[in-house]
């Protein structure tokens, strides 16, 4: 979901030539929801092997991760840990969506209308342990490295793009910048037509808003974040506004008499104090081919072919282990 900042913040367009030799960190929540909700059939349902297990995850990661390596691209992905309790309200509001879209999508299946039907189909994707481990077994036969957060993914993106391991963060939400990722670059993994890139920067936002990255992460607890619901009426301009009038969100709170849902203080550590992990390494390896058809053709109804056709994407990564200069 993150933080709805589309009003106030002007993205750079973006070639994929631009990416070239570049490392990016993607976000494997927002990546591969974005995968299971986009890649199904005409009536919405969802690609499934033998065994009525949904494979559009698995579909997802091998032809867009592959796709972007022939580009000279060299992607990683970051995986959530355990959720910080402020966020079961997302959580909560997330579960009661799909299952009011579920009914809906049921009773267009029954009227006939197709499209309605797609439309509400992809508001039921779920990340559940299976589709995550799934996805990590996958990514290993493939040789692409990942890397498992204490926290929110995301937010271990951003910090390894802040430290210079990985040069932007390849995502849909604007929480990346809250989490002070320098760089993150929307609609790189967008499935069908064309991507249309756009990369924000976060010292260009803060330039062109005139405000500090504190100030920014005020703005966003005004509007509301996954970990709290914001002030009714608030929307990005007019936090924007206000963060700038007063200074920050606690003489927002006083001086307009509004309140917040949680402590602005517990709200800031989220962003400013997240426990990352620091002793990760990113290795890209030769792809287990035999392993990747087995797993993909032989317990998942996969083309063969095309498997084979998206391994052989892959020739184009260099996995030597010299210094990751090259890559910036």
């Amino acid at each position: 979901m993150g933080v709805k900042f589309k009003d106030i913040v002007n993205p750079e367009s973006l070639r994929f030539e631009d990416l070239q030799g570049k490392i990016v960190a993607l976000d494997a929540a927002n990546i591969i929801y974005q995968f299971l909700s986009s890649i199904r059939q005409a009536d919405g349902t969802p690609l499934m092997d033998h065994q009525g297990k949904v494979t559009s995850h698995f579909s997802g990661i091998l032809y867009r991760t592959t796709s972007l390596i022939e580009k000279g691209i060299k992607p990683f992905y970051v995986f959530d840990g355990e959720a910080s309790i402020l966020k079961k309200g997302t959580q909560i509001k997330r579960s009661e969506i799909k299952k009011e879209s579920k009914k809906k999508w049921k009773q267009a299946l029954e009227d006939g209308n197709i499209q309605e039907a797609r439309k509400y189909a992809v508001r039921t994707s779920r990340m559940s342990p299976e589709i995550v481990e799934g996805s990590k077994k996958l990514l290993e036969f493939m040789g692409i490295p990942y890397v498992q957060a204490h926290g929110e993914g995301e937010a271990q993106a951003s910090y390894m793009v802040e430290k210079g391991d990985a040069w932007c963060v390849g995502s849909q939400d604007y929480d990346c910048i809250l989490f002070g990722a320098t760089r993150m670059v929307k609609n790189l993994t967008i499935t069908g037509g064309k991507a249309n890139l756009e990369m924000i920067k976060l010292d260009k936002v803060l330039e062109e808003l005139k405000i500090s990255r504190e100030q920014l992460v005020d703005v966003a607890i005004l509007v509301g974040t996954d970990f709290n619901q914001g002030i009714k009426g608030i929307g990005a301009k007019k936090g924007l506004n206000l963060i700038r009038k007063y200074g920050d969100v606690f003489c927002v709170l006083e001086k307009e008499d509004y309140e917040l849902d949680v402590d602005p203080h517990l709200l800031r550590e989220i962003f400013f104090e997240h426990d990352f992990l620091s002793d990760y390494q990113l290795e890209w390896k030769d792809p287990d081919r035999e392993g990747t058809m087995d797993f993909l053709a032989g317990e998942h109804d996969f083309s063969e072919d095309r498997v084979a056709n998206a391994l052989k994407k892959l020739k184009k990564l260099d996995n030597s282990q010299s210094s990751l200069e090259k890559w910036f």
